[in-house]
């Protein structure tokens, strides 16, 4: 089973009423949610933790994940408020405006990490999640709990309007995590933000030196990479029509990981050893599935009956 781990929450998508005026859709989401959402509709093994209210918008949470085939055991339930995000698109690229003040979510504490059966062989964190405290040392601490023995992945998927002021910090915690995690997964901008300029497959292999396995890059309508000590493979990105790319990433990250699910390498022995039909594999899949993504509005990760 593969636990996603950090936050679930309500994005507000622009729509327009049936009286043509401005308005606001609710719609489940969050980054790491967005990715067991798209793992369980791939039809892996997919649970989620996170902290998620009592309230009506942590019902449409939780409703939301059993729908698609995700196991929501481990999720803390508290009756703080849900965190908010009001989406901007321009151009189909999203910018977001988050409220996040003492919600279920952000007062996720160390005492509420569930315990986990031998049957979760993969932790997946990121995302907005790993920016403020307690939730992201909380997380953190999870990860340090289970990087020995288990698979761990981490997709910052960096927000440089959420981490604004607070940048010092979360680069560490996003090196620290890093430097613990078995599969990396960047986009060609957050790797050029965490690792300045030069070339995409030369950064690559400078986190791998710090201790993963193997990173992923996507970039964009370009395609995605992956890249271990000794392979570098590339697939190009499907051509679609866009609609918005809100979860892409996400979604991308769940078809990656399922392929390597199917394949019997969320194991750190595998993981050292992957062929290069099993990275095409996970580029393939992954990139398939966010096609079906950025197709339509909002985070709608695909069924895997739809690929």
């Amino acid at each position: 089973m593969i636990l996603s781990c950090g936050e679930a929450l309500i994005d507000m998508l622009p729509r327009q009423s049936t009286l043509g005026e401005a308005c606001f859709a609710p719609y489940a989401g969050g980054a790491v949610f967005n990715t067991a959402i798209a793992l369980g509709r791939l039809g892996a093994p997919s649970a989620f933790f996170s902290g998620i209210s009592t309230d009506m918008l942590g019902e449409i949470l939780a409703d939301t994940l059993t729908a698609s085939k995700v196991d929501t055991r481990y999720c803390a339930r508290s009756s703080r408020p849900t965190t908010v995000a009001f989406v901007k698109l321009v151009d189909g690229q999203a910018t977001y405006a988050f409220y996040d003040e003492n919600t279920a979510g952000l007062l996720l504490t160390q005492d509420q990490l569930p315990d986990l059966p031998a049957s979760v062989s993969t932790l997946f964190f990121g995302g907005i999640s790993l920016v403020n405290d307690p939730a992201a040392t909380t997380y953190e601490a999870l990860q340090i709990r289970e990087a020995p023995t288990r698979v761990t992945m981490i997709d910052p998927n960096i927000r440089l309007g959420f981490i604004a002021g607070k940048e010092a910090p979360y680069r560490a915690r996003i090196e620290r995590m890093i430097a613990r995690a078995d599969i990396v997964k960047l986009s060609d901008e957050d790797l050029h933000w965490l690792s300045g300029g030069g070339d995409v497959t030369h950064l690559a292999r400078a986190i791998l030196s710090q201790g993963p396995k193997l990173v992923f890059i996507t970039e964009g309508a370009a395609g995605a990479r992956a890249v271990t000590a000794t392979q570098d493979r590339f697939v190009a990105a499907q051509k679609v029509t866009v609609a918005d790319t809100v979860g892409a990433g996400d979604t991308f990250n769940a078809g990656a990981l399922c392929a390597l699910q199917e394949a019997g390498a969320l194991t750190k022995a595998r993981l050292s050893a992957l062929s290069d039909a099993e990275l095409d594999a996970a580029l393939i899949l992954g990139t398939r599935s966010a096609a079906i993504t950025v197709s339509r509005a909002g985070a709608n990760p695909p069924w895997r009956s739809e690929l």
